[in-house]
């Protein structure tokens, strides 16, 4: 069954909604990795394993949409073989997303992800982080469990 917020979530995304649009116009004027305070969308946040405690970060990524892009060949050949149109990624674009904050935070551990918003240009998803060596974390035997979960 799903909460009230994420049915609030669902519905501000079918009607497309002022707010979320906002929200959007400002997003993309940030970088494409951000360390937000806490998530978006709290209840999706809390299954993957999310807690508001030291060593647990939530970063908004912003994901670029479409499908990937070949060059052109120089030399001649036929249209139906130049091999530019519909090659497809063999990673969906949250896990490129995932794949992407953890190259920026190589001590952090994966907890999860989630998608946000997208728009004619981008995909926003939200990763959540934990910090393996943080005492926090340590303590902390559910998150801990999970993400030894993740090294297997």
């Amino acid at each position: 069954m799903t909460s009230y917020q994420d049915q609030v979530w669902l519905r501000m995304w079918k009607e497309n909604a002022p707010e979320l649009r906002a929200k959007a116009v400002e997003w993309r004027r940030q970088n494409a990795l951000v360390r937000v305070e806490r998530p978006s969308r709290i209840q999706k946040a809390r299954q993957l394993g999310y807690k508001a405690k030291q060593g647990i970060v939530v970063i908004r990524m912003r994901v670029g949409r479409g499908n990937m892009r070949k060059k052109r060949p120089v030399a001649g050949r036929r249209p139906k073989h130049l091999g530019v149109l519909r090659i497809k990624p063999a990673l969906s674009m949250q896990r490129v997303a995932e794949r992407r904050v953890l190259e920026r935070h190589p001590n952090m551990q994966l907890l999860g992800s989630y998608y946000l918003y997208q728009d004619g240009l981008y995909l926003w998803y939200e990763v959540i982080l934990a910090d393996p060596s943080h005492p926090r974390i340590v303590k902390d035997k559910e998150i801990r469990g999970k993400l030894s979960g993740l090294k297997n």
